[in-house]
């Protein structure tokens, strides 16, 4: 069996719901925060009811230009609400910074002032700050970012392996506000090349899904996933790779009902993917059910009221 395969077993769509698990709660829906092209116009979002079928909002139009950074993008826009209500999002701002932008809103709609985040800045040589995402830790009472930096002369045991002599590894801090930071420090280092980390919680376990980047001597380019029992790990050193297309980047998780969903770029081919599994070892690709807005680039799925989605409605879409 191929390094791509194991482990991946098809299956029907259709999963009926174990006992005491409830399909997606009618007062709420799934979102999708994205970027479309380079990332140059900003926020984009769409909504959902049962994860496979995604309708942009507002038209289709940005609810949110980029203001902050030497490039002005809005790449990889990770969204995550705290315990307060508030909204709280983190994105990539260029292709090589040392900073993260970041920015709150109460609705989605209307978003604070656009600040920068040096989350390394501390790195002189750090060569950039790539797909940040935000996951609410609620034993904590903190929020984590994650992202992935290149620091020239670190992991010199996989220096080249990637294009243009990248050789990432998953960086992190912590906070309680956003006003102040844990120092940065490294979450996770499997031995090669990885981006694009995601976090989720399952029950008392921690999941960190990413990409493996390497590309040379031979090409990966796919999603795996890693687990800790405690937030700042250590992560097991993951398996296989939970779908049997290769070239995809930028998973995110959620939970729906007893199965979960793992949604992913197919930046190759062009178009979003997903694959389910209703106990996180046995995948099933369900790419083809899939249908996203024209040109979704690296989303993140979160949870929303029916308030906040009826006002997002509001606007167009």
């Amino acid at each position: 069996m191929s390094r791509l395969a194991a482990g991946f077993v098809l299956a029907t769509l259709v999963v009926p719901a174990a006992a005491g698990q409830a399909a997606q709660p009618a007062d709420e829906c799934l979102m999708l925060s994205y970027f479309v092209g380079n990332g140059e116009d900003g926020l984009h979002l769409a909504h959902s009811r049962d994860g496979l079928r995604w309708k942009a909002l507002a038209g289709g139009r940005s609810l949110l230009r980029p203001t902050v950074g030497r490039d002005r993008l809005m790449r990889d826009p990770s969204i995550a609400r705290g315990p307060d209500g508030t909204f709280h999002m983190v994105w990539t701002t260029s292709w090589n910074e040392r900073i993260i932008g970041y920015a709150r809103s109460e609705d989605l709609v209307h978003w604070s002032p656009q600040r920068a985040i040096p989350v390394m800045m501390h790195e002189p040589t750090a060569r950039n700050s790539w797909a940040p995402e935000l996951f609410y830790d609620q034993p904590s009472g903190q929020f984590l970012i994650i992202w992935s930096t290149t620091i020239p002369g670190r992991f010199p045991q996989t220096g080249g392996s990637s294009e243009s002599d990248y050789n990432h590894r998953v960086y992190c801090t912590q906070t309680a506000d956003f006003e102040a930071f844990t120092p940065t420090r490294l979450l996770f280092d499997p031995g090669y090349n990885v981006i694009d980390g995601f976090l989720a919680a399952a029950g008392e376990e921690y999941l960190l899904f990413f990409k493996d980047e390497t590309l040379k001597p031979q090409p990966r380019k796919v999603i795996l996933m890693a687990t800790a029992e405690k937030l700042l790990g250590p992560y097991t050193r993951p398996t296989e790779p939970i779908s049997p297309r290769d070239w995809i980047e930028g998973p995110s998780a959620i939970r729906i009902g007893d199965r979960w969903f793992v949604y992913f770029d197919c930046y190759r081919r062009h178009r979003y993917g997903a694959a389910t599994s209703t106990d996180l070892e046995r995948w099933t690709d369900v790419t083809d059910k899939l249908v996203v807005p024209a040109g979704t680039r690296h989303g993140t799925v979160f949870r929303v009221d029916r308030e906040t989605r009826e006002r997002l409605l509001a606007v167009g879409g």
